[in-house]
């Protein structure tokens, strides 16, 4: 559901060797092998150490905002093969923006994130903690910007591919989600947990920072703001617990991890990622990674069962964004930006790693550390999944970390929490509307 403040867009994602494809905004195929639709060629890239390849689309649409006819797609993609020249290597993001300044932030991500992670020496050897140091480091630099990031940000969701294992790094409401084969079912399995209040782990880390947490009708006076409790994102998608400073109306993130949003950052809104560790077995099919302008109505399940409907990811892109934009539609009168990425696994076959006769196809690597913000476990299936390890680990909730040479240096953010500005009445109504 993201911040309320706008959305995001999808700009040039780029291969190590400096090859550059244009996925701007996008059934039958022109003469060029280009999918009319979606306005994209068929990629495919291969894994040589495990002898398969991975062949993807991409999509990525402006959201419908009468009210903001010029409003831009916030929503950034970025795909980049062969990190450090390795071709077992492939990293695949979503960038969600949000706020006056949403789109500056999340194409300032998507472009440091990847470098950032691609040239850490640590990387070959711990791609876990090469993640966290890439999050910090890119939110620090855009901290320093020239962008304005003091009410704007992006939420981020990243998969990374390194021969058969998946890391995957999630900050924000965004969302990675893999297909299992299990039988004649096709089932999905989360790769990441959204951050938002509804998560008490998230709720109870914010509260501890200083943040209240209340829907807009709380704050407006129409409903007791001493209830917490808000039910679930199916139930209360359409007013959720925001985040706001002590004495103000803002920001109204419904979100309690991002990159950016400076102001948020003083009430619990860090840029630590959660990273999931997966193995790949036979019975993994595909993979999606989206915004969520996708997930905001439509189940990880129902993602997945779409796209297993059609042979080309293209089509499916295709659909998922209209099916997407119509049950939009239905519910208010705006879109959310939408992007998509869909990557076929094709051609892998077990080598003694995981199972093949699909009754635990997730084979989750048995590492369980605190993530430095929070333990995260969570449940799919029969399978418990738990974020894997973090040098931050013995990390105040409320703190952060800033580095630009991997040294990283701890900084507690003031617990004073700045005078509301005449500005801030107008904010709620702003938020509702966008919303």
């Amino acid at each position: 559901m993201g911040c309320v403040n706008g959305k995001c867009c999808g700009r040039y994602p780029q291969s190590s060797d400096g090859d550059s494809r244009d996925y701007r905004e996008s059934g039958p195929y022109n003469v060029q092998g280009i999918h009319v639709l979606t306005q994209r060629s068929l990629e495919s890239i291969p894994v040589p150490s495990h002898n398969f390849h991975l062949e993807y689309s991409v999509h990525t649409q402006r959201g419908y905002y009468p009210d903001s006819p010029d409003k831009e797609n916030q929503d950034n993609l970025c795909i980049r093969t062969q990190i450090q020249g390795n071709p077992n290597i492939h990293f695949f993001g979503v960038f969600d923006g949000h706020g006056q300044f949403g789109a500056q932030c999340s194409n300032f991500v998507k472009d440091r994130l990847v470098e950032i992670l691609a040239n850490d020496p640590s990387f070959s050897d711990d791609p876990v903690k090469a993640f966290n140091s890439a999050f910090l480091t890119t939110n620090y630099e855009l901290h320093n910007s020239d962008i304005d990031d003091s009410m704007s940000g992006t939420t981020a969701i990243t998969v990374l591919v390194v021969g058969d294992t998946l890391f995957v790094a999630n900050v924000g409401d965004s969302r990675a989600v893999i297909a299992v084969q299990e039988g004649n079912r096709i089932r999905a399995e989360d790769l990441s947990n959204d951050q938002t209040p509804f998560r008490k782990d998230e709720y109870e880390r914010v509260k501890q920072c200083g943040a209240r947490v209340l829907s807009v009708d709380q704050v407006e006076g129409f409903k007791d703001p001493n209830i917490q409790s808000w039910g679930n994102e199916e139930s209360q998608g359409g007013d959720p617990p925001r985040l706001w400073v002590q004495n103000g109306m803002y920001p109204g993130t419904a979100f309690t991890r991002s990159v950016g949003d400076s102001t948020a950052e003083k009430i619990g809104v860090v840029a630590v990622p959660e990273v999931l560790m997966v193995q790949l077995t036979a019975n993994h099919l595909f993979f999606v990674v989206a915004s969520d302008g996708v997930f905001e109505f439509l189940s990880s399940q129902a993602v997945v069962d779409m796209v297993a409907s059609y042979t080309d990811p293209r089509d499916a892109c295709a659909a998922i964004a209209g099916e997407s934009y119509k049950i939009w539609m239905e519910h208010e009168n705006r879109t959310d930006d939408i992007t998509i990425i869909i990557v076929h696994i094709k051609g892998f076959s077990n080598s003694g790693a995981g199972t093949t006769d699909g009754s635990s196809a997730t084979n989750i690597r048995p590492m369980r550390f605190r993530r430095g913000i929070s333990e995260v476990s969570f449940t799919s299936g029969s399978e418990l999944y738990h974020s894997v390890r973090s040098d931050f680990s013995d990390l105040h909730p409320c703190q952060h970390v800033v580095s630009t040479n991997r040294s990283p240096a701890i900084i507690v953010p003031s617990p004073k929490h700045e005078r509301p500005s005449e500005q801030d009445v107008g904010y709620c109504a702003f938020y509702r509307q966008q919303m």
